[in-house]
């Protein structure tokens, strides 16, 4: 089957938050408490979910890649901070399809729906620090870090966290995003 991309539904909601608990079980083991990935996570992704999705909002975006079902997902906020612009908030590859050029696509589609959007500045992130094949995969995409900070607990819940791990804040220039959008920069 082919790669495909579309907008998200309140119906997919079920299937992006699976996705989503998954993705966190697998990379925020030691930053997010073992019991809150093995216990609570799905049924708090349930919940995020079924509320970003459940009427369409005009300020953010959550696009699906799809090969036969959900293989990634990317969830962008229009005008997150004045000074960095839209917010990347989350970007979730299936483990069996990391590496395969989903998060690319995905990456590139969010890149084109800020350039789109005239009154975006450029686009920032978080991701963990000991994220490395995250911070990897951003610096590959065009992405800068410009700073660390402590990460804000799952649902403001503080015993979701094991210890006090950091997060960096990786940017993108409007010119770095039409690269990452594989459009020629503005002139």
């Amino acid at each position: 089957m082919a790669l495909t991309s579309r907008a998200a539904q309140a119906g997919d909601a079920p299937a992006v938050a699976a996705l989503h608990a998954d993705s966190w079980r697998r990379h925020y083991r030691g930053a997010y408490a073992d019991a809150f990935l093995d216990g609570d996570v799905l049924a708090d992704r349930l919940a995020v979910w079924g509320e970003r999705l459940r009427e369409p909002d005009a300020g953010a975006a959550t696009i699906l890649a799809e090969d036969g079902g959900l293989v990634g997902f990317a969830h962008v906020v229009f005008g997150g901070d004045p000074a960095w612009g839209a917010l990347l908030d989350n970007l979730h590859v299936a483990a069996d399809r990391q590496r395969g050029g989903v998060g690319r696509r995905l990456m590139a589609l969010v890149a084109g729906a800020v350039l789109d959007r005239p009154g975006d500045g450029g686009l920032y992130l978080w991701v963990l620090e000991q994220n490395a094949g995250g911070q990897a995969f951003y610096g590959a995409c065009g992405g800068r870090w410009v700073e660390r900070r402590p990460v804000t607990p799952p649902g403001g819940v503080a015993g979701r966290l094991e210890g006090s791990p950091l997060r960096l804040r990786y940017v993108w220039s409007r010119a770095a995003l039409s690269g990452a959008a594989g459009r020629s920069a503005p002139a």
